[in-house]
């Protein structure tokens, strides 16, 4: 019987764990930037944002580039590093860092 609690206790909980392993940034809500700073980066890169929301635990900007493409930006939310970038065509671009890595080589 008690170990049949245990694989039961387990099972009730793996859902949830499950859940947040699929987020793809995890940062308490208390080290998020406040959307301003996503705003003000958004024009500092010369995006139009349509809107902001949250997806999957970051910060996503719907807009426009300065070539006027649709753009959607992923964002870590606490350090607001762009770790992706989708155009409306399916095109993906890679984060800065990851950007700056190939320079290294």
């Amino acid at each position: 019987m008690k170990k049949t609690m245990t694989i039961l206790a387990f099972l009730a909980t793996f859902p949830a764990g499950a859940a947040l392993a699929d987020d793809d940034c995890f940062a308490p809500m208390a080290d998020w930037q406040p959307r301003d700073a996503v705003v003000q980066l958004a024009e500092q890169n010369g995006w139009t944002v349509r809107r902001i929301k949250i997806d999957d635990g970051c910060y996503e900007i719907d807009g426009t580039d300065v070539q006027g493409r649709r753009v959607e930006v992923k964002l870590h939310p606490a350090t607001l590093q762009v770790l992706e970038i989708e155009y409306e065509n399916g095109e993906e671009g890679r984060s800065r860092q990851d950007r700056e890595g190939d320079n290294h080589e």
